[in-house]
């Protein structure tokens, strides 16, 4: 199996390397962290100053940071100290992902999840636990899934935009860029960008700037 690392060592990172084991298409052999001690460890696997990532020989893996922005940030990083580097995908044995799909460098379909047929995830997307995405859906670089939220088919999701947790987006509406729907909300009409919105049905209730916190 190719060796990668995976960028981070906190609870996304711990459910990231859950699935590459259970994938058995990679093994891990370390982590990169910001403000590492000498000496630490992860999954008793030792974690390496993200800084210095360059430096070691490894050069495939996976960023395992939930906020859309942070890991966009993270990867701008890691490609600029290390033009050669490699993003793989990882997906869950226990998802289910349909035909012609396409999922992009970077992506993840964690546990339980449902991703259907000619649905197209872009680069760095995340469909979390029990996530349900259903045909010819299309999510845009960065953007996520969060556990137990529903597309229909025909949504698109915009970069950088999060679904958050047991949402519900009805068939063929659209989310605009760097946008975030609210936990429990129910989209029955088109979200434009920039929005933070939530309710049901869902409603805008105010602006939000890219790289703002999600709520």
């Amino acid at each position: 199996m190719e060796k990668i690392a995976i960028i981070g060592a906190g609870g996304h990172a711990r459910v990231i390397h859950d699935i590459v084991v259970k994938e058995k298409r990679y093994e891990v052999v370390c982590f990169f962290a910001k403000n590492v001690s000498k000496n630490q460890t992860f999954l008793d696997l030792p974690v390496f100053d993200q800084d210095d990532l360059h430096e070691h020989e490894v050069s495939k893996g996976l960023i395992a940071i939930g906020d859309n922005w942070l890991r966009s940030k993270v990867a701008e990083s890691v490609l600029l100290k290390k033009p050669g580097f490699t993003f793989v995908s990882a997906i869950h044995p226990s998802a289910s992902v349909g035909l012609h799909c396409k999922i992009g460098s970077g992506s993840v379909v964690m546990p339980g999840a449902v991703v259907g047929p000619n649905t197209r995830l872009g680069e760095h997307c995340i469909v979390n636990t029990q996530a349900s995405v259903d045909h010819d859906c299309s999510l845009e670089d960065y953007s996520s899934v969060a556990p137990g939220a529903v597309l229909g088919g025909f949504v698109t999701l915009g970069s950088f935009s999060a679904v958050s947790l047991g949402a519900g987006i009805i068939h063929g509406k659209g989310i605009g860029s760097h946008t975030v729907v609210g936990a429990g909300a129910t989209v029955l009409t088109d979200i434009g960008s920039h929005q933070v919105a939530f309710g049901t049905p869902c409603r805008s209730v105010r602006d939000r700037q890219e790289g703002d916190s999600y709520l």
